[in-house]
């Protein structure tokens, strides 16, 4: 969340073990938006690779992540009526 915050992407949700961000959602950024998600996805890349897996056991290694992107128009809405929550689809 600390990446997300230093590049200005807004954080939708958590799927699984998925992070789900997206740019130019709440802000105007027309002529950055791609830059600010390739920025962030390296960041994030690097980030994970000095976490190990077991800090007992340094032979295991490092945690790696993969990343990927989507770009397009996507629309928002408030889904359910028992338990509502935010859905993004693009």
């Amino acid at each position: 969340d600390n990446l997300a915050n230093k590049h200005e992407v807004f954080k939708v949700e958590t799927i699984g073990d998925a992070w789900v961000g997206v740019t130019n959602l709440e802000n105007n950024q027309i002529g950055t938006h791609a830059k600010r998600i390739a920025e962030f996805a390296v960041d994030a890349v690097a980030a994970a690779s000095e976490v190990q897996i077991d800090e007992d056991d340094p032979s295991a290694g490092c945690i790696q992540i993969r990343v990927g992107f989507h770009s397009g128009a996507v629309v928002s809405n408030v889904i359910g009526s028992l338990n509502p929550r935010y859905g993004l689809f693009g």
